[in-house]
């Protein structure tokens, strides 16, 4: 019996029984669906992640400042020197932040103040869609002005042109020099929905003294190491060897960590779907062995004028291959189609590999192999006069 022939019976034995051979392939469609759409979703919340903090880029750095009494802050211009005693350094960006009050007329609106330099729109990749940033002569002579984030302008004017009006910020009167372009939302929240203001301009308006945080960009990934080395040992003498005082952040560490932690949650995702492709395999094996005992007289018959015994093996092989690869096609596009309406549902990215989808596929049919092959060899085994003599 040539393959051909046997791929047309199993087709013939599968319609014969539709309900039966689709309850055989629950297990397996039920399986490749989780498969699909559970590592679609991972990976998608991954990549998303990942797009977030690769656009804050990976030379970026920041520098908490943690300690306590006289050494809890750092000032504004001891850490801009930084960037001039430490190599490697392109832009450094000293940052005081409060949520405050920010009003026009009778609208008024709670949003992230920023106490910054003009390095930050560099270092935080912000462009300026009308007006102008912040200048260093705003922060050298105490300039009360502010640049505003899209949905702030937005919030407090509408569609009118905010540019040479005044807000109040804690009661105190700030003219708006410049509006920025939309930016979205990252991991640590919006990015429009901002006020930024000169830093100096800042500590008086917040009663602070110094910075509790500084953003640091170094000109290439590849001194990134060397610029943190940099910052430590100058910080380490600022703050007189208390190395309690202040953290170093990487966010190319950072980046380095997700990707471990993402792709050790994928593999676990995929190892708890991939369960059902086992149960499902033995699904295959109940229903083939339940198919060799009706058969059994089929199998006699076909012994007795000349079938070999290779011959009903493939044939109970194939058919099981075809019922689990079958189940693996329908459960590809229903774990396709229910990544896609979950995305759709719950606003959440999703990422198809097609390395996953193919694994998935293969793996069915070879559960088919698998657990079609302890059948199809009792059926081969069977002796022609017993299998005649069954009923």
């Amino acid at each position: 019996m040539n393959f051909l022939q046997a791929f047309k019976m199993a087709i013939k034995s599968i319609l014969s029984n539709k309900l039966r051979s689709l309850l055989t392939m629950l297990g397996i469609i039920i399986g490749v669906t989780a498969v699909i759409a559970l590592v679609a979703l991972g990976q998608g919340a991954t990549k998303s992640v990942t797009e977030q903090v690769q656009s804050l880029g990976t030379n970026l750095l920041t520098v908490n400042i943690t300690g306590r009494g006289t050494t809890s802050t750092m000032k504004a211009n001891e850490a801009v020197a930084l960037g001039e005693t430490v190599n490697g350094i392109k832009y450094i960006a000293p940052v005081t932040t409060s949520n405050s009050n920010v009003k026009y007329g009778t609208t008024s609106k709670t949003v992230s103040v920023v106490g910054t330099n003009a390095d930050y729109a560099m270092i935080k990749d912000y462009k300026v869609a009308s007006g102008r940033f912040l200048a260093q002569i705003d922060l050298d002579v105490y300039q009360k002005i502010a640049v505003l984030g899209s949905t702030t302008a937005t919030d407090l004017f509408g569609f009118a042109d905010p540019l040479g009006e005044y807000v109040l910020i804690q009661g105190t009167r700030y003219k708006v020099v410049g509006v920025l372009e939309e930016k979205g939302s990252s991991a640590m929240g919006s990015n429009d929905e901002v006020v930024l203001i000169p830093e100096t301009s800042a500590e008086r308006l917040f009663k602070s003294k110094g910075v509790r945080t500084i953003y640091v960009q170094s000109e290439t990934a590849e001194q990134t190491d060397s610029v943190v080395t940099g910052l430590e040992k100058q910080l380490s003498d600022h703050f007189r060897g208390n190395t309690d005082s202040y953290r170093v952040f990487n966010q190319s560490d950072a980046l380095s960590a997700l990707s471990s932690v993402s792709a050790t949650l994928t593999l676990a995702l995929a190892g708890i779907a991939g369960i059902s492709l086992l149960v499902g395999g033995i699904g295959i094996m109940n229903i083939m062995l339940v198919s060799v005992t009706e058969r059994t007289r089929e199998i006699g018959i076909r012994k007795a004028i000349g079938a070999k015994k290779r011959d009903i093996l493939t044939q109970f092989l194939i058919e099981s291959m075809m019922l689990s690869g079958l189940g693996g096609v329908l459960g590809i596009g229903i774990g396709i189609g229910a990544a896609k309406g979950a995305s759709t549902a719950f606003g959440m990215d999703i990422e198809f590999s097609a390395n996953i989808i193919l694994i998935s596929f293969f793996f069915s049919v070879a559960i088919g192999v698998l657990f079609g092959m302890f059948p199809a060899n009792k059926a081969a085994k069977l002796k022609p006069i017993d299998a005649l003599r069954s009923e």
